[in-house]
């Protein structure tokens, strides 16, 4: 994990990609402002409490879930696992949640955003 470069940002955005920085990335993926992982949720019905780990696992205190072009709602037992961790839990269109995490990162806030992509629910 690379923390001593500047913070990156979404620079950029679509339903199949997110441009971190000059990167580009075309997985569903956790970014926050110091690294981007990959993450094993292809679909919104592959989330579940636990695939949230590792996310909630950062040092962070807000979670942004983006859930594509639509804003879908998980389960009560997703909320209840990110509560768990004292972690705050947004659900919020793919678009929204970018402009957030920018927003947030700017003000130097501890955000990941988790981002699934290319999936329709």
């Amino acid at each position: 994990m690379d923390t001593t470069g500047p913070a990156r940002i979404i620079t950029g955005y679509s339903a199949t990609q997110l441009r971190v920085g000059e990167q580009v990335v075309t997985t569903s993926a956790i970014v926050t402002a110091q690294l981007v992982l990959p993450w094993a949720v292809a679909t919104f019905a592959d989330l579940t409490p636990t695939a949230l780990d590792p996310a909630l696992a950062l040092d962070i205190e807000v979670l942004l879930l983006a859930t594509g072009e639509q804003q879908l709602w998980p389960s009560a037992a997703v909320f209840a696992h990110a509560a768990r961790r004292r972690i705050g839990l947004e659900v919020m269109t793919l678009s929204a949640a970018c402009r957030t995490f920018n927003v947030l990162v700017g003000d130097r806030r501890p955000v990941a955003l988790a981002a699934l992509l290319g999936t329709a629910g």
